[in-house]
């Protein structure tokens, strides 16, 4: 029974769609990478379904300036925070959401210090044409000492013009990203 029941699913003409969430792919070896001399983590798993539903999606959308749409962005994607400790001590945040660009699903994570500032900017996956040049260090270290509030202010320059949409989509992750970790940390830190 349960052979056929896995044989319908696999030949069933509709395709099963379900909320997509973001983790670090080698969180041991890239927590390293963004936080030297840490001794561990904490992963916590929210959804913005869990933390205030349709309440907080709205407030979400509005700071983003944007409607959330895509299996990348429903109210039930689990966002995967990790908690970064050095003895037991926080010492900041990973944090990434998927973002879709022009050729496929982009992962964009950043490394943040305990006020909300950007100190890593990483794309764990892009899919682009141009994917070289927007990995490049030179465009990951414009995202380094920003916040949420400086974001919209500070001009992030593309390092592959032909790429735009794939340009526009990583901002938007970046933006995404930080008003997430707002409202799923630092918001809620300070109540």
């Amino acid at each position: 029974m349960k052979t056929l029941l896995a044989a319908l699913m696999i030949l069933s003409p509709c395709p099963a769609f379900a909320a997509v969430g973001c983790d670090l792919n080698d969180p041991d070896r890239d927590v390293a990478r963004l936080f030297q001399g840490y001794t561990g983590y904490k992963t916590r798993y929210l959804s913005i379904k869990d933390q205030g539903g349709t309440t907080l999606l709205a407030r979400v959308e509005q700071r983003l300036g944007d409607k959330f749409q895509g299996i990348y962005e429903t109210i039930d994607v689990p966002y995967t925070v990790y908690e970064i400790l050095k003895g037991k001590e926080r010492v900041g945040w990973i944090h990434g959401v998927n973002q879709k660009g022009a050729y496929g699903g982009i992962q964009v994570f950043l490394a943040l210090d305990l006020e909300g500032t950007i100190r890593g900017f990483y794309f764990q996956k892009l899919t682009s044409r141009q994917a070289k040049k927007l990995r490049s260090a030179e465009f990951g270290r414009q995202f380094e000492g920003l916040s949420l509030k400086d974001l919209d202010k500070a001009p992030i320059k593309n390092p592959a013009p032909e790429a735009e949409k794939d340009f526009r989509a990583a901002l938007r992750g970046v933006k995404k990203n930080l008003i997430l970790i707002d409202e799923f940390v630092f918001s809620r830190e300070a109540q």
